[in-house]
C-alpha cells in the first residue's frame, strides 16, 4: 500500500496494491499495523455506508470536540469527488480545502483527521463507506454550507442534489474557529 501525504497536514491518501489474475483481483483495504506506521494510528469504532445516485452532494460535515471524528473514507462502487476543509485554527492551512477523486477501480482511500469538515459528490452511482474514530453524536454534529462563497469550492456539477439539512448549514466563519 502506498501512503501519500498532501498539502493539508494530516490528510493522507492510501492507495492499495491490487493483485489481479484471471479470477479478478484482491487487495488489503486496512491493516492497523501498516496504517499506524504510516501516520494513521487510529482506533476505528464505527463503520458507515451510504448509497448515492449521480449528482448527490453530502456535506460538509464534522462533529465538535470532544466528539470529533477522524474518518477513513473510500468508495466501494462508483466514483466521487471528495472534499476536505481545514478547520484547525492554529493550522497554516486554516480555511483551505483540498479535493480528491475517490475511485472504486483504483481502490484509493482518504484519511481525514479530526479538525476537518468533509463532504463528497457522487460522480456516478456510488457506494461510499467510511471508518470513524468516534461514535456519531447528534448533539455534536455540525457542518458548513457546501456552496459557501468564502470557501469557493468548485464541485464540478451544475445543480447537485443536496438535502434540506445540508442546504441550511452555516457559512464558514474564520472569526469563530471550530477546532
Amino acid at each position: 500500500m502506498e501512503f501519500i501525504k498532501h498539502r493539508l497536514s494530516g490528510v493522507i491518501e492510501c492507495i492499495p496494491t491490487k493483485y489481479h489474475d484471471e479470477r479478478g483481483f484482491f487487495y488489503e483495504s486496512y491493516n492497523q499495523k501498516r496504517f499506524a506506521s504510516n501516520g494513521i494510528p487510529e482506533d476505528f469504532v464505527q463503520d458507515n455506508y451510504s448509497f448515492s445516485t449521480k449528482g448527490v452532494l453530502r456535506g460538509l460535515h464534522f462533529q465538535h470536540n470532544p466528539n470529533g471524528q477522524g474518518k477513513l473514507v473510500r468508495v466501494m462502487t462508483g466514483k466521487a469527488l471528495d472534499v476536505v476543509v481545514d478547520l484547525r485554527k492554529d493550522s497554516p492551512t486554516f480555511g483551505q480545502h483540498e479535493k480528491f477523486i475517490l475511485d472504486a477501480d483504483k481502490g484509493n482511500m482518504l484519511y481525514v483527521p479530526i479538525g476537518f469538515a468533509h463532504g463528497f459528490i457522487a460522480l456516478e452511482e456510488t457506494i461510499f463507506v467510511y471508518k470513524c474514530t468516534n461514535f456519531w453524536n447528534k448533539e455534536a454534529e455540525s457542518g458548513i454550507r457546501w456552496n459557501d462563497p468564502q470557501l469557493g469550492i468548485e464541485w464540478g456539477v451544475e445543480n447537485p442534489i443536496v438535502s434540506d439539512k445540508d442546504q441550511i448549514l452555516p457559512d464558514f466563519d474564520p472569526n469563530h474557529p471550530v477546532f
